[in-house]
């Protein structure tokens, strides 16, 4: 039977973009099925404790400039440090891939092409134009799916991706959560990996209570 990894993120996230390829080779590679879950992030920072990123002290800003190139360079790909269309309003290009999977379709493509987008080629996927670019030149169908993630069914599971995160205990992005243990951000990766490998049993904060 396959298991199931619950996939929240933003396209917001230059983290997000950075596990993006390992993140789903992972899935692949142990038959894994993602349960795409894009979050209002900055909601979700609120409930949480997080700080947006203008709101963080700058000695955390600039150790975030490093740690992108560090991890730029091991991933292998092109990334905009300090790109010009961030921030930006990233509702609809996250919800788009809550309409993609409305219409039937996988939305790995479309993520793959949007996270680039953000942060290799600096688009502004806070553009609508933009996204139909984005989404036609990938396979979709613009139109239906602009129009699906303006629904209201679409913003209703918007808003139960935040609300999962919030019960979880899920504080950022990325997060990859398999059988309900949290591993945040793309650099824990290697220990998603194990765990599906091993086949261990999920850890819980009180493991050794």
């Amino acid at each position: 039977m396959s298991r199931t990894i619950d996939y929240v993120y933003t396209l917001m996230s230059p983290w997000a973009y950075l596990g993006f390829e390992p993140f789903h080779a992972i899935a692949k590679k142990h038959d894994v099925t993602i349960r795409y879950r894009p979050i209002p992030i900055l909601e979700v920072f609120n409930e949480t404790g997080g700080l947006p990123l203008g709101k963080r002290p700058p000695t955390r800003q600039a150790y975030r400039l490093v740690e992108l190139q560090r991890w730029r360079a091991i991933r292998g790909v092109p990334l905009v440090l300090q790109a010009k269309r961030f921030p930006f309003e990233a509702a609809l290009a996250d919800k788009l891939a809550i309409a993609v999977l409305m219409l039937g379709l996988s939305p790995e493509a479309y993520l793959r092409a949007a996270h680039r987008a953000v942060w290799a080629e600096d688009r502004n996927l806070g553009d609508e134009g933009e996204l139909a670019n984005l989404l036609n030149a990938t396979g979709y169908e613009a139109a239906k799916a602009l129009a699906e993630a303006k629904s209201e069914a679409c913003a209703a599971a918007f808003a139960d991706n935040r609300e999962y995160c919030l019960a979880s205990g899920i504080f950022g992005a990325p997060s990859y959560v398999l059988d309900g243990e949290i591993y945040w951000g793309q650099d824990r990766l290697d220990l998603l990996d194990h765990a599906l490998t091993s086949g261990r049993p999920p850890y819980r904060p009180d493991g050794d209570a």
